[in-house]
């Protein structure tokens, strides 16, 4: 694994484990379902989108080594209660590096031994990657509808654009996706 983590320090996955995971629920529906995605390289994404993502999903992203421990303990706390109050919201605390581990990697499942597997890829991944090529990565996987991966598609599914060419309110209201893509 930590092979693989060293590999996309320089090159391209051609899909990740959450893509594969995505195809195979979309197909039990529809054997011919396909997912949108187009990588484009860190450059020809919209300083905009880098920043609406960062500020909302990891807003001290540059400066972490890949995991803020008191959001994992207060997202814990608050789906404890949530739990024993018979509710059913739950809550994340995952950096940037932390979701790209989950995406490239496992799968969506929640469970401790899941968060175990993410936080020491998080490492390999915050170890081995600079931060750019981190969100670099993230932005071209993340998933931004049932079948849409990636900046790039998003952009032009929601906006008929290319990534590069987002405005502040269109990167906004995709970074506000991301929380709940499908």
């Amino acid at each position: 694994l930590f092979l693989l983590v060293l590999w996309y320090g320089f090159f391209n996955p051609s899909s990740t484990a959450i893509m594969q995971q995505t195809l195979r629920e979309l197909r039990r529906d529809n054997p011919e379902a396909q997912l949108r995605h187009e990588w484009v390289p860190y450059e020809l994404i919209s300083t905009n989108l880098k920043r609406a993502v960062v500020a909302s999903e990891d807003s001290n992203f540059i400066n972490h080594s890949g995991v803020e421990w008191q959001d994992i303990r207060r997202a814990w706390e608050y789906n404890r209660k949530q739990a024993a109050s018979g509710g059913n919201a739950m809550r994340g605390g995952s950096t940037i590096s932390q979701q790209l581990a989950k995406n490239l990697f496992l799968s969506n499942s929640r469970s401790y031994v899941r968060k175990g597997q993410e936080l020491i890829i998080t490492y390999m991944i915050e170890s081995t990657m600079s931060k750019k090529r981190i969100l670099e990565l993230y932005l071209n996987y993340a998933q931004w509808g049932t079948d849409i991966f990636g900046a790039q598609a998003a952009a032009q599914r929601y906006f008929k654009r290319s990534a590069a060419a987002l405005g502040v309110a269109q990167s906004a209201q995709l970074a506000s996706m991301l929380p709940r893509p499908a």
